[in-house]
């Protein structure tokens, strides 16, 4: 069986797979899935290593297709820059922080999905990554029916090169996802690729009256999907039940808490008890109480072993077991045990439980059946 044979025959496993699951149920989607060759926008690709390193994956390694078809991310750049790909093939290995990828298909069904694209749609996707999303994209609604923007050329210009190999020339614009792309709007759906802090006021000016929006929310706890409908620049819906998560638009990294992460590893604490809530209720996307401990913990960034929280206003949290060191200003866990209680009051709520309003000036989430709200900061 030669090459082209082995490919078609996993991509429809994968598509199988994603079907059998439900989480791919529209035939012009399930087309889509089965048509794309996923490999043609993974020639290489990152692979972990136990260590924390990263091996180089080429279309010369006899496992390719075998883990493109693999429904897992794949990641294909680390620290915004190509080099660590070259010093992977040249060593063997390479460190960093990934910063571009091929999404879970999962991940990608769902979000197309919910969608709900009508022929004729325009279509803006933010964060084009390797051009695969773009792909399905325009077999379902052909090319000139699509714009996708990353905010690397490099990036960009290998997608839209394999792009062209897979018979497919959407408009690809190099710029900062978070201003959108004016000249084509509007737009009747936006899919944001990529993890916002905020719904840009971009994504919502440049929506026509009725479309929708799709995207995932950068929150280290609490993060998930969000499908927005938009009208006069008010933009209204919930949150998926899904969980799903992206790398962050560029400019909505949570860059400072690098810093406040390795400092409260060894920090003095101002207080240290026992408590019993489990870091993993906390930290756990598949529990119940991890999206709403969200709320009440906005802006921390986490990091593990032992696990960490910290917040920009310097408080910080270092969770060793039953015992919880903490320091600053605000007693964080304290607030994560105050929350826990809440949730457990309000009948254990999940993410899709709560809705999601972004207008130009404010953004918040709020709880079914209550008067609760929750800001972003």
């Amino acid at each position: 069986m030669d090459r082209v044979d082995v490919a078609a025959n996993l991509r429809a496993r994968l598509v199988d797979a994603l079907v059998a699951a439900g989480v791919l149920r529209d035939p012009r989607w399930v087309d889509a899935f089965r048509q794309v060759p996923r490999h043609v926008f993974l020639p290489g690709f990152f692979a972990p290593r136990p260590d924390g390193a990263w091996e180089p994956v080429t279309d010369a390694h006899p496992d390719h297709l075998a883990l493109v078809y693999r429904d897992d991310v794949r990641v294909t750049q680390l620290d915004n820059d190509d080099r660590a790909w070259q010093q992977a093939l040249a060593t063997g290995a390479a460190t960093g922080v990934p910063t571009s990828s091929s999404s879970m298909p999962t991940i990608m069904a769902i979000m197309l999905e919910a969608l709900s694209v009508a022929p004729g749609d325009r279509v803006l996707e933010v964060g084009t990554g390797t051009g695969y999303n773009a792909a399905l994209l325009a077999h379902v609604l052909g090319d000139d029916r699509v714009t996708s923007i990353d905010v690397d050329p490099g990036v960009l210009a290998r997608a839209r090169a394999r792009l062209a190999v897979a018979g497919h020339h959407p408009t690809c614009v190099a710029g900062d996802g978070e201003r959108g792309h004016a000249p084509r709007a509007p737009y009747d759906r936006v899919l944001g690729t990529c993890a916002v802090s905020r719904i840009p006021t971009a994504w919502l000016a440049q929506t026509a009256p009725g479309g929708v929006v799709v995207t995932t929310l950068n929150r280290a706890i609490g993060a998930g999907l969000v499908r927005l409908t938009v009208r006069d620049g008010r933009a209204t819906g919930r949150v998926l039940p899904e969980d799903g998560r992206f790398m962050p638009l560029r400019a909505h990294r949570q860059a400072w808490a690098d810093e406040a992460l390795v400092a409260a590893s060894t920090a003095e604490p101002t207080t240290s008890r026992t408590t019993l809530l489990s870091s993993r209720a906390v930290l756990d996307p598949g529990g119940g109480f991890e999206f709403f401990a969200g709320l009440a913990l906005a802006e921390v960034a986490v990091a593990g072993d032992p696990v960490r929280l910290v917040h920009p206003d310097g408080s910080w949290v270092r969770h060793r077991g039953a015992v919880v060191d903490q320091g600053g200003p605000r007693a964080l866990w304290d607030v994560a045990e105050a929350a826990y209680r809440q949730w457990r009051a309000l009948g254990e709520p999940r993410r899709h439980r709560f809705t999601f309003t972004a207008t130009p000036t404010a953004q918040h989430f709020a709880l079914d059946g209550t008067a609760l709200t929750w800001p972003l900061p």
